[in-house]
């Protein structure tokens, strides 16, 4: 394993939101190298704690060692974001003050070739996030009927050409396993049209890609129950924040903070509400809060980062 190295996306503008200073816990879902967590643990007073956590085995390893200095205020846990709610109840914790997840790929994992993440560097088809288990993008390009690929493709890619690629791949494996990145990255450039390719900025094979990396994380399906589970947890005035880079992931976050913050949902002919639904939160953001232009310059990942926050009622 290289150094884990992740440059930490709106990181003043979710820490200051955030704002630690106010004492009592915080909470990082999604740790990765420790960049967010070790901003968070810098401006805790005394008596504050932070517990860091992350799935993936060298990203724990990574935080654990910058948050070192910190001392007996970080607490790093391996454990899924979407597990929050246990692993808050495994530490004794009932309530917390403020909760961050950065979504989405880090930077070290696209970068580190063996992960397979990345269409730019040929390595083993793998894209899991914890290596210790689960199914591989070896596994889903291989193992999933033509359908099934187009509609993770569609879906989770935003891929207009879905089911050319997914036949494309399909084709190819029946010749021979897709077991590289670099393959699949050909199967997926001979489903889209030469037109469609030439008029494109982006790689023609980023879109599947993450589709693939999508299902084989589960990312969408542990925003909902994570948020909920932490809002649960918080204290009042307490703060979430999210960060997500695909729009995917904002309208996940985006209709959950709003449902959230939402009270009676009574038909307005009802003379009195039967529904009993109160809000639990207040949004911090009407629109999202961008990275700006100097972090886009300096980090091009950054460009379609959003962050959004609520505080608890």
């Amino acid at each position: 394993m290289s150094g884990f190295s992740h440059v930490s996306v709106l990181l003043d503008e979710s820490v200051d939101v955030l704002a630690p200073e106010r004492g009592g816990i915080f909470v990082d879902c999604t740790a990765g190298g420790g960049g967010h967590s070790a901003a968070i643990a810098e401006r805790l007073p005394e008596g504050g704690r932070l517990i860091a956590v992350d799935r993936d085995g060298e990203a724990v390893e990574a935080a654990g060692k910058r948050l070192e200095k910190y001392g007996p205020k970080c607490t790093v846990v391996r454990s899924n974001y979407r597990d929050v709610g246990a692993v808050l109840d495994s530490l004794g914790i009932e309530e917390i003050n403020g909760v961050l997840w950065d979504l989405g790929v880090s930077s070290h994992q696209l970068d580190e070739a063996d992960r397979g993440f990345s269409y730019g560097v040929d390595a083993p088809l793998d894209m899991r996030m914890d290596r210790s288990g689960g199914i591989t993008a070896a596994d889903v390009v291989n193992g999933y009927p033509v359908e099934e690929l187009k509609r993770i493709i569609r879906d989770y890619g935003e891929e207009k050409f879905a089911g050319p690629v997914a036949r494309s791949i399909c084709e190819m494996r029946e010749k021979e396993p897709i077991v590289s990145t670099g393959r699949l990255a050909e199967a997926i450039i001979r489903g889209i049209p030469a037109a469609a390719r030439k008029s494109e900025a982006q790689h023609p094979a980023k879109r599947t890609f993450q589709a693939i990396r999508i299902e084989v994380n589960g990312e969408l399906d542990g925003i909902e129950p994570s948020i909920r589970a932490a809002v649960e947890k918080l204290a009042p005035g307490g703060i979430a924040a999210v960060i997500s880079f695909h729009s995917l992931e904002d309208r996940i976050v985006k209709r959950t903070f709003q449902d959230l913050a939402t009270g009676c949902t009574c038909p307005p002919e009802f003379p009195v509400c039967v529904c009993g639904k109160k809000p639990t939160v207040e949004i911090l953001t009407k629109k999202p809060i961008l990275p700006s232009v100097g972090e886009t310059g300096t980090n091009p990942r950054a460009r379609s980062a959003k962050l959004r926050a609520v505080r608890k009622l």
